[in-house]
């Protein structure tokens, strides 16, 4: 048998062919991995999470209303280890294997939140969101809730309530001739939807607003930290009732003030000085002391109103509320009040340290 001796095994390429090799190889790699980035990229376009807005500020301010994107993860950090222990409203599902049920998360945690913090601070509708999202919409709904009782009890356990040595130790120079004040104090009122019940209808609505209203009260302390947080109440009740009711007469002292306006009659419910705009009865005039405290307290109390309106930037307060969620709008309410501690720099610039 013949042997085929026409190529000869032991030849090797000439050099500038294995370069040309080498060089062909190393370009494919880079377009691969080139390739891959762009397909990755491409994952997070198309989906609607938190990572694919990372990258600017003005993106997370409008879906979130947290400053920036490094304001936003900063308040992540702090309830990210807490969220492992969330108690979750979610259908549960049966495992064949096991038989056991598992709750089965459709989105990341912090894509939830995202999405949660979007539906605060766009008011938008469940179905919205579940597009966006592309989870179904009770998984929406689930999001929602889960994450408003979460929020509402970990923001809730952190004491806002200082003690009055750090209260005076951060009082702006504004303050100077009220150096005694804790917290300034106002009402609020949220729009809902009318009851079909005539009952419930006197109750809710709110004469001052001429709507069926939900209503709080809100406290500031002078360098701008939300400090205190009423339940809501029902719009009918007065200013002073909802004062007495509040909780907040359980915290103040003798040598404490608080500075609130005219319409809250509250003298002989309170332990503590008022700083109160003066009342102007018929055919008097006031003096020229009394025009000066009404406007100083004017221009300190107007940074409660900044308060409210920062508040309610979040934009589900907007609209008339559903008495389909005023299951949870209370929660909803406080997590938004409590999250301006978080989201914003100070009221007034020239406060900022």
């Amino acid at each position: 048998m013949e042997i085929d001796c026409g190529h000869d095994y032991c030849s090797v390429p000439e050099p500038a062919a294995l370069d040309s090799s080498l060089c062909e190889n190393e370009e494919l790699t880079r377009e691969i991995e080139d390739l891959r980035k762009q397909l990755e990229q491409a994952k997070v376009n198309s989906r609607f999470g938190l990572q694919r807005f990372a990258g600017s500020d003005e993106d997370i301010r409008f879906y979130t209303r947290f400053a920036t994107y490094k304001h936003m993860m900063a308040f992540w950090e702090q309830i990210e280890p807490s969220t492992h222990r969330m108690i979750r409203v979610t259908s549960s599902n049966v495992t064949r294997e096991t038989g056991l049920y598992v709750k089965i998360r459709a989105l990341p945690a912090i894509d939830e939140f995202f999405l949660f913090m979007m539906h605060l601070a766009l008011g938008l509708k469940q179905k919205d969101l579940a597009h966006r999202f592309h989870v179904h919409q009770t998984t929406v709904s689930h999001i929602i809730t889960t994450w408003a009782n979460f929020l509402y009890f970990l923001l809730g356990s952190v004491q806002i309530w200082l003690p009055k040595e750090r209260v005076r130790a951060y009082l702006p120079e504004e303050f100077e001739n009220f150096r005694d004040t804790q917290v300034i104090l106002d009402c609020t009122e949220l729009r809902c939807q009318t009851p079909s019940s005539l009952l419930l209808q006197s109750e809710v609505f709110s004469s001052y607003k001429s709507h069926c209203t939900f209503k709080a009260l809100i406290g500031l302390a002078p360098h701008g930290a939300v400090t205190f947080v009423s339940g809501l109440y029902a719009g009918s009740i007065s200013d002073r009732e909802l004062f007495k009711q509040s909780g907040i007469i359980d915290v103040l002292t003798p040598d404490m003030a608080i500075m609130v306006d005219k319409g809250f009659l509250i003298d002989n419910l309170v332990p503590c000085k008022i700083h109160r705009p003066a009342f102007v009865t018929k055919g008097t005039e006031m003096s020229a002391g009394e025009v000066r405290h009404t406007q100083s307290v004017a221009r300190l109390r107007v940074h409660v109103e900044r308060l409210i309106r920062r508040v309610k930037e979040h934009k589900l307060f907007d609209a008339v509320i559903p008495l389909s969620i005023s299951g949870s709008i209370n929660q909803l309410f406080a997590v938004s009040c409590l999250l301006i501690n978080y989201q914003n720099g100070p009221h007034v610039k020239a406060w900022a340290q």
